[in-house]
């Protein structure tokens, strides 16, 4: 399937969306925390996936200011996408199959070609919002900061660099929530109906327009969630990823008909 010109080529029509209640978020938490009980070892390996090599990341960037905080706020831009294997589990969960870590990540070869090439759409995003914040950085000096986390300590609670922050935290919040409108049910759909790239994102797009306020709510769970994750050293994301990622599957189940 050409993942750029089928929907046009084809005159395919867009999946149907439901109309959500405001506490289904809650719901599809608790539905990935059964999927983790269900998948345990498989579930847990991606968690560990998350929280060690994120570790890494950090360790490896602390005396780069502007590339660290990219590299946590670009955490969620591509998260979506790294989730894949946790969502080919629900599913096969859902359909009463039981398998394993290295079953899971065979999805990544199925409809491969729209993956990769969402994959290279979040990539250009990321890329630009780094380029972006190097100029910023530089602009006030971060990039001759010996620790990443002294001259984050000056920006965030010294107050030395209020507008910098408070422009740097809400721009970034609008292309992540634009990334999240654009990517909330794009992956599993992709996976679930390999349907194209533009397929997908239309549809998840489609799904934020009409279910904007409980998938406001969800995306300020993920976010919470995440952040404590990254609040214990990343550790707390070995149980958290997999219980947000099986939820996003569950979400999808609900929104797209």
């Amino acid at each position: 399937m050409n993942p750029l010109y089928d929907f046009h080529a084809q005159g395919m029509t867009l999946p149907r969306i439901r109309h959500i209640a405001a506490d289904r978020p809650l719901h599809w938490l608790r539905a990935g925390w059964r999927d983790v009980k269900a998948n345990p070892l498989p579930s847990l390996a991606y968690g560990l996936l998350f929280g060690l090599g994120g570790d890494l990341i950090i360790l490896a960037l602390l005396e780069s200011p502007h590339l660290l905080t990219v590299s946590i706020s670009g955490f969620f831009l591509v998260a979506p996408l790294l989730a894949a294997g946790l969502y080919e589990l629900s599913r096969r969960t859902e359909a009463g199959e039981k398998i394993l870590f290295i079953d899971s990540i065979k999805c990544f070869a199925r409809n491969g070609q729209s993956l990769a090439f969402f994959g290279l759409i979040l990539a250009l995003i990321m890329l630009m919002w780094e380029r972006f914040s190097a100029v910023a950085f530089a602009l006030i000096g971060a990039t001759s900061a010996p620790m990443a986390s002294a001259y984050l300590n000056e920006i965030i609670f010294d107050g030395q660099h209020l507008a910098f922050a408070a422009t740097w935290f809400a721009l970034g919040g609008v292309l992540a929530l634009f990334v999240f409108a654009m990517a909330v049910v794009s992956v599993p759909l992709m996976l679930d109906r390999d349907a194209d790239v533009v397929t997908a994102i239309m549809t998840s797009l489609r799904a934020f327009a009409r279910n904007t306020g409980p998938l406001l709510v969800w995306a300020a769970l993920l976010v919470t969630l995440t952040l404590l994750g990254f609040a214990t050293l990343l550790f707390g994301l070995v149980v958290i990823m997999p219980i947000l990622g099986h939820a996003s599957w569950h979400a999808y189940r609900e929104l797209v008909e």
